[in-house]
């Protein structure tokens, strides 16, 4: 092995590992720094070791993650593969459901248009709720894996990364539909609703009525879906090449929102701003605080502030942006068994969005 050149043992002893099964598809495998420091190595042998690896399909390498085994003997049985997830083989006829909260009414119409959808299709659906905890999310993943479900359907929690055992099923090639938010540095399936584009519409909309000063009120932005909307909110000052006050924008931090204090935080964000004639809310919940708040300011909704949101805040005189929730449903659990039937092409659909301007429609 001395003769080898460096970065070669370095490969070589990364093969042996997978070979052997002490690195499983899915694992981190040391980064650079820490090969160069076990081998008495240059970070660029270091690197250039791990590159070779990639080139070759036996590595991916995540941004701000780290690198991964992806590449697996084809032959090995997916039970064996799946390590210490690994249920008994073969088809149970039942779908895990991964949802974060079951607080909205927007919850509850995911969770019976899944359902019936899943149903139709001859499967029993399964569900666990996370509480928005990402230790959670690991935990119910490992738990439908060892009960030996046949595919996944996951609402990702609200963080800025995502979870490590997200990543090991898409490395994994299990069955599995990301729904309402996506990943977007790994290719997985995944449905969403145009979230940008339906934000641009309705903000649009308020700058038409004339209202030139414009509240964003979103949690922090820390995933596709909040990221997504505040780019759609971005697109309708830049189209009319308007610049954007951020000072009009309140990101609420998750913890702030989970504690229960987003609605004080909203009502004194809106009495240091007296001169905001409109709100764009990216939830019902948010848009219920800021309602809310407004009413205690004395302020008339929509006449001294109009509000605008995402989903139907049964809220009078609220405009909203609504999702079809059916359509992403029926979507996610055709896609799932796309998988569970054999066949496997990654791809992210997006659902478009309905801006609801007669708020007395009845949903």
């Amino acid at each position: 092995m001395k003769s080898l050149p460096l970065y070669k043992q370095i490969q070589h002893d990364i093969k042996r590992l997978i070979a052997l099964g002490t690195l499983r598809e899915g694992d981190r495998v040391p980064s650079e720094k820490e090969l160069s420091e076990k081998y008495r190595v240059s970070q660029i042998t270091s690197k250039n070791a791990l590159i070779g690896l990639m080139e070759e399909g036996l590595l991916v390498r995540i941004q701000g993650k780290g690198t991964f085994v992806l590449s697996r003997p084809e032959n090995s049985p997916a039970h064996e593969r799946l390590g210490e997830w690994a249920a008994l083989p073969g088809k149970s006829g039942r779908i895990g459901l991964v949802v974060p909260t079951m607080k909205t009414k927007v919850d509850q119409r995911f969770l019976d248009n899944i359902e019936k959808y899943a149903t139709a299709s001859g499967y029993e659906l399964m569900l666990r709720i996370t509480r928005e905890s990402q230790q959670e999310e690991a935990n119910v993943i490992a738990s439908f894996m060892k009960q030996g479900v046949d595919g996944m359907i996951i609402f990702p929690v609200e963080n800025e990364t995502y979870n490590d055992s997200i990543l090991r099923l898409s490395l994994e090639k299990f069955p599995f539909v990301l729904i309402d938010r996506y990943l977007k540095e790994i290719k997985t399936y995944s449905v969403s609703s145009d979230n940008a584009n339906g934000t641009k519409e309705a903000v649009e909309y308020l700058l038409e009525k004339g209202h030139t000063s414009i509240a964003l009120i979103s949690p922090e932005i820390t995933n596709t879906v909040t990221d997504e909307r505040a780019q759609g909110f971005e697109q309708a000052y830049i189209g009319r090449k308007l610049s954007i006050d951020k000072n009009l924008w309140c990101l609420l931090p998750l913890d702030t929102i989970a504690s229960g204090k987003a609605g004080d935080k909203i009502g004194e964000f809106l009495r240091e701003r007296p001169e905001l004639t409109a709100v764009m809310t990216v939830n019902t919940e948010l848009c219920r605080y800021s309602y809310k708040a407004a009413t205690e300011m004395k302020k008339r909704v929509p006449d001294d502030l109009e509000i605008v949101t995402f989903d139907p805040p049964d809220i009078p005189n609220v405009l909203y942006i609504r999702q079809n929730e059916e359509e992403m449903c029926r979507l996610t659990v055709e896609l799932l068994l796309e998988q569970i039937n054999g066949k496997q092409e990654a791809r992210r659909v997006i659902v478009p969005v309905s801006f609801i301007k007669n708020t007395t429609i009845l949903y």
